[in-house]
Formats: C-alpha cells, structure tokens, sequence
C-alpha cells in the first residue's frame, strides 16, 4: 500500500528564494548537480537525476506552494503516480520547507524518504552555505 512521507527542512535563504530556485533549471540543477528539467506553470514537465525522476507540474502559488506529480522511473507500471507538496515558509534561521509526499511506492519508502535528505535537503544547504562564504 503506497505511504506518504512528511518532512520539513530548514535552510539559509529567504523562502522565496527557495520557491524561485527549486523551479529554476538551473539553479535546481546547481544544488541537485544534475541537469533538471521543470517550469513554473501547471503542465510544465519535471525530469531529474537523468530521468531517474520524472513527472509534471501540477499547481504553483506563487512564492508560496508547488504541487506536482512525481514517480522514480525504478517504479512498476502498477505503482501509480506519487504527489509532491512543497510549502515554503520563513523562519528564524531562513526558510522552512515542509513536504508532503503521498502515494510513494511501498517498496520504496525508505529510499524515497532518504532520498530527500541525501539529494535534496543536505546538497542544497551546503550550496547555500557555499554561496554565502
């Protein structure tokens, strides 16, 4: 039965930036360091880490959400489409991302959730910290 992963990151920029960057190409692929397709408009495709993630913009709320479609091209053509949402917030330290990321593949839970920790969260703040030295 697909599970849902719910995470929250804190990194050291405003959170708008982080909004503007995640759908930026090339400031996504900067922090992830692989080339990523995506857009800022629903339909817009999304395909990282060589097409080992692909799926397709959803909804976008300027500065302040993004909905999409997700799945690991490793899924099996039964397992059905997993949904990303991100939720960019300010805090303290800079900006919190919280993610909500439901119908994940059973058997990939675990790498999926630590995934996001390995391939998302710790690169991107080191980028960030990079940038600021």
């Amino acid at each position: 039965m697909p599970k849902t992963i719910i995470q929250a990151a804190i990194l050291p920029a405003p959170p708008d930036r982080l909004f503007d960057m995640y759908l930026d190409p090339v400031a996504h692929a900067e922090f992830t360091g692989t080339p990523v397709v995506i857009g800022s408009q629903p339909g817009a495709p999304f395909k990282a880490f060589d097409g080992g993630i692909s799926g397709t913009i959803l909804q976008v709320v300027p500065k302040r959400l993004i909905v999409q479609s997700w799945r690991a091209a490793h899924w099996a053509d039964e397992d059905i489409d997993s949904t990303l949402i991100l939720t960019f917030w300010p805090d303290d330290d800079g900006g919190r991302i919280e993610l909500v990321h439901v119908n994940v593949a059973d058997d990939d839970f675990a790498g999926v959730s630590q995934g996001w920790q390995d391939y998302y969260w710790e690169p991107w703040r080191e980028y960030l910290e990079e940038l600021q030295k």
